[in-house]
């Protein structure tokens, strides 16, 4: 599936996200983890705005572009998409911790349409899938680049599987589900590897 409209997001979500990088060694071009999100969508929809949103997905949550000219660029289908994918980082001019952050995207994600929930899917098997490949043998790298609790970071998880497992009609949810054992294996590693340091 190729269109104008997704050149303009990849266009824009380049442009957008050009100074940042994805943790891990070496570090990549954020792009590249958004181009992943969009590949795996197209591989379970043929709508169009649902691999625009892909694209878009954290444009409202890491740049300073607005959702008012997200919906001005591509429509209020993909603004209201990508809203229900942005995590918040504060309330209230406080910033949020990591678990309150998570515990806000879920609440947000529990009201989202059916579409939002298959890239939040493939935003989760991408980061998943990156960090056991990437830390597979490198567990002291992987707490240096993810600082902060193995089970909030599990339990955030497990409550997301959980929700997409509950919601989501769509065959995404076995690659989902399979990537997923593979990182809460991963998380069991890295734990009994901090044990066995004691």
């Amino acid at each position: 599936m190729y269109s104008y409209r997704i050149e303009q997001a990849i266009r824009a979500a380049t442009v957008l996200h050009k100074d940042q990088v994805r943790r891990g060694v070496p570090p990549l071009p954020y792009i590249t983890h958004l181009f992943a999100v969009a590949w795996m969508v197209r591989d379970y929809t043929k709508d169009e705005n649902i691999v625009i949103a892909a694209f878009l997905h954290d444009v409202l949550e890491d740049t300073s572009y607005t959702a008012a000219e997200l919906e001005e660029d591509f429509g209020e289908q993909v603004r209201n998409l990508v809203v229900a994918l942005t995590e918040p980082k504060e309330k209230d001019g406080k910033a949020l911790t990591w678990k309150e952050r998570k515990d806000a995207y879920l609440a947000g994600l529990k009201k989202a349409p059916t579409e939002a929930l298959t890239i939040a899917a493939a935003d989760k098997i991408h980061n998943m899938r990156c960090i056991v490949e990437q830390y597979y043998d490198d567990h002291s790298r992987f707490l240096v680049d993810f600082p902060g609790s193995l089970e909030e970071r599990a339990l955030g998880y497990q409550d997301l599987s959980n929700l997409l497992n509950r919601q989501l009609d769509n065959a995404i949810i076995g690659e989902f589900n399979h990537v997923y054992t593979e990182y809460k294996n991963f998380l069991g590693n890295v734990k009994r590897s901090q044990e066995n340091k004691k």
